[in-house]
């Protein structure tokens, strides 16, 4: 009996369906954005619908604490000549964010498994959405790696206080219940923002860390809104185990985040997703291959990008102009509270 026709990608993925559903899974699985650390912002995904590189976004300081002025009954202004008091001012900050394009392509030969299931291109847009959601992440984590970089820098005029986000415990080698992560460590990383401590809704730790965490008793465990998934807490802070975070030589750092740490804006590529067909592939047997492309916006908040990035954006990597490194950033705000982040820096072994 002859084959039936052969099912091709293109039989299955639809882009107008596809693309937004690759897209929810990616959100739907980054845990970092779940939590609020990483929140989706209207604002930004309107930037990335126009054109640019990078992109201002301005926003007004609070008051200054000046020292208010008495009220009197004294007869003043227009009426005797005498210059009516000066009012104050406010100003403003220069946040400044920067786009990402990125994409990678996956030839049918990787994803003739995933074809077998019930519901191809479901299956498929799981495999894609969940390395995006990883590369996501990676974004993420590069880019914080940048920002506390900056941080640990010296400034700039009176930028920051160089490493007023960083608690650093590590000291020069292993000492038990003193360079590794306890209670009184992370109170005193939630205790660089002062009496906006509490602000604190989660941290982002290696597993070696978070492995320490349980042996020390310090995790609570915690049911999500379904009642299906036990969520690790510590100090009624969520906990994200990543092992993608910065961990050498036994010295690790742990990233405390309140809401809206980092803002994420998504555009969309003018073709988010494409299937070609290549004949020639497979000695002539044919092949399919498909693209998927994203336009991404990771801003810190209180921060500006301040490098120059290429056309497709900046990369994750340490090297000038990119995610990772110190230079790519600058602080606008200016207080300390104002930035809801914190690191903790501690030796573990």
């Amino acid at each position: 009996m002859a084959a039936g026709p052969t099912t091709q990608l293109a039989d299955v993925i639809v882009p107008s369906i596809f693309t937004p559903y690759v897209q929810q899974l990616t959100e739907q699985k980054a845990r970092l954005i779940q939590s609020g650390v990483v929140a989706r912002d209207a604002f930004i995904d309107q930037l990335l619908s126009g054109g640019g590189l990078t992109f201002n976004v301005p926003s007004f300081k609070d008051l200054d604490n000046d020292q208010e002025r008495v009220s009197n009954d004294t007869t003043g202004g227009h009426f005797t000549g005498a210059a009516n008091p000066d009012p104050l001012k406010t100003g403003t900050s220069q946040e400044i964010a920067v786009r990402m394009s990125r994409n990678n392509s996956w030839s049918s030969m990787d994803l003739t498994a995933q074809l077998a299931g019930a519901d191809p291109m479901a299956s498929i847009g799981g495999r894609v959405g969940y390395y995006w959601t990883r590369r996501l992440q990676a974004a993420f984590i590069a880019t914080m790696t940048g920002v506390f970089a900056d941080n640990a820098a010296a400034p700039t005029g009176t930028e920051h206080v160089a490493n007023d986000l960083t608690v650093d415990i590590k000291g020069g080698a292993y000492a038990a219940g003193v360079t590794d992560f306890s209670a009184e460590a992370f109170i005193d990383a939630c205790q660089t923002m002062g009496d906006s401590s509490d602000d604190i809704v989660s941290v982002m730790v290696h597993s070696i860390v978070f492995s320490r965490m349980q042996k020390n008793n310090l995790i609570d465990f915690i049911p999500d809104a379904t009642g299906q998934i036990r969520i690790p807490t510590f100090l009624g802070r969520e906990v994200i185990v990543d092992d993608s975070m910065p961990y050498s030589g036994g010295i690790a750092e742990s990233w405390l985040f309140g809401r809206g740490a980092v803002r994420l804006g998504v555009g969309s590529p003018k073709v988010p997703t494409e299937v070609s067909r290549i004949a020639s592939g497979g000695n002539g047997g044919g092949q399919d291959v498909l693209y998927s492309r994203v336009e991404w916006t990771l801003h810190p908040t209180g921060h500006a990008y301040v490098g120059t990035p290429a056309n497709g954006g900046p990369s994750n990597a340490s090297t000038t102009n990119n995610l990772a490194n110190a230079a790519s950033w600058g602080r606008r705000f200016p207080e300390r509270k104002q930035i809801k982040i914190a690191r903790l820096i501690t030796r573990e072994a």
